[in-house]
C-alpha cells in the first residue's frame, strides 16, 4: 500500500496544517503531500485531477458546496478549528480604523478575498450586507485577494490599509499586522475548518488516521500554538448570541464574477 496523503487545503490554516503534517510524517512514517489556495479552488482543482485523500478548506461554505457535489465523504466530515471575522490592519493601527464605518472613508483602500473562491471573501461580504454599508465600503476595495494568505499579505505590505479576514490572521505577522475586532452583534456567522476525506482517496484508512491525529487533543494543541480558536465556546464571545456556527451563505449576484 502507498504510504502517502495527498491533501488540498484552504490557505487560512496554512501554518498549523504544515506543523502537523510534519509530525504526522514523522510518527507514522509516512508521506504527506499539501497543496495550498483558496478553498474554491482547491476543490476545483481536486475535482480535476480526480485525486487527493483529504479536502480541508476554509470555513464549511465550501465543505458543502464539496458534499453537495460528491466530491468528500460526507460522514468523514470534522471540525479542526474555529473562525471569527474581524478588520485586519497594519500593526499599531495608523490609520484608526476602529470598526466597519470607518472602511467606508473616503480614500480608504480596502481589500477582500475573492468571495466566490476564497471563504474570507465571503464572509466579508456577508459581514458587510448583514451591517447594510456594502454599497458605500465598496468603491473602497482595492483588490480581490486569491487566498487568505494573500489577503494577510495585501495589508503587510501596504498595498491595502484594512481587509476583512479572520482574527487569527494577525498571528501570521504579528510584527506588521493586527486585527481590530468586530462588534459581536455584526458577526452573525461563526466560520469553522473542516475537514473530511476525498471520494478520489487511495488510502483512506490513511487519510481518517491524520484527520483522527488534527482533531485529537494534540492536533488541537497544534492549532492553538498558532493562535486559532478551537472550541465553539471561545468563539462565540466574538459573535452574536444566537450566530449558527458554519452553515451556508449564498454570495449575492452583484458580488459574483
Amino acid at each position: 500500500m502507498e504510504r502517502s496523503i495527498e491533501l488540498f487545503v484552504g490557505s487560512a490554516s496554512r501554518l498549523p496544517v504544515e506543523e502537523a503534517a510534519r509530525i504526522f510524517e514523522r510518527e507514522a512514517g509516512v508521506s504527506v503531500v499539501l497543496h495550498f489556495g483558496g478553498s474554491g479552488r482547491m476543490l476545483s482543482e481536486m475535482k480535476l485531477s480526480g485525486c487527493g485523500d483529504i479536502y480541508l478548506p476554509g470555513s464549511s461554505d465550501y465543505m458543502e458546496l464539496a458534499k453537495e457535489k460528491g466530491l468528500v465523504v460526507a460522514q468523514s466530515e470534522r471540525i479542526v478549528a474555529y473562525l471569527v471575522p474581524a478588520i485586519v490592519v497594519a500593526e499599531g493601527n495608523p490609520l484608526g480604523v476602529l470598526g466597519l464605518e470607518d472602511l467606508a472613508r473616503p480614500g480608504l483602500r480596502v481589500a477582500i478575498a475573492r468571495p466566490d473562491a476564497v471563504c474570507a471573501g465571503l464572509y466579508a461580504v456577508e459581514v458587510l450586507e448583514r451591517a447594510g454599508i456594502s454599497g458605500r465600503v465598496r468603491p473602497n476595495i482595492v483588490t480581490h485577494a486569491e487566498s487568505c494568505e494573500k489577503l494577510a499579505q495585501v495589508v503587510a505590505l501596504g498595498l491595502a490599509d484594512a481587509a476583512i479576514g479572520w482574527r487569527v490572521m494577525q498571528y501570521w505577522d504579528d510584527e506588521r499586522l493586527e486585527a481590530v475586532a468586530l462588534a459581536p452583534e455584526q458577526v452573525a456567522r461563526i466560520g469553522y475548518i473542516p475537514v473530511a476525506v476525498s471520494v478520489f482517496s487511495r488510502n483512506p484508512a490513511l487519510a481518517r488516521r491524520f484527520i483522527a491525529f488534527l482533531t485529537s487533543p494534540a492536533g488541537r494543541s497544534i492549532f492553538s500554538k498558532w493562535h486559532y480558536t478551537v472550541t465553539e465556546e471561545e468563539a462565540r464571545r466574538f459573535a452574536q448570541a444566537q450566530a449558527p456556527v458554519g452553515g451556508r451563505w449564498e454570495l449575492p449576484r452583484m458580488w459574483q464574477r
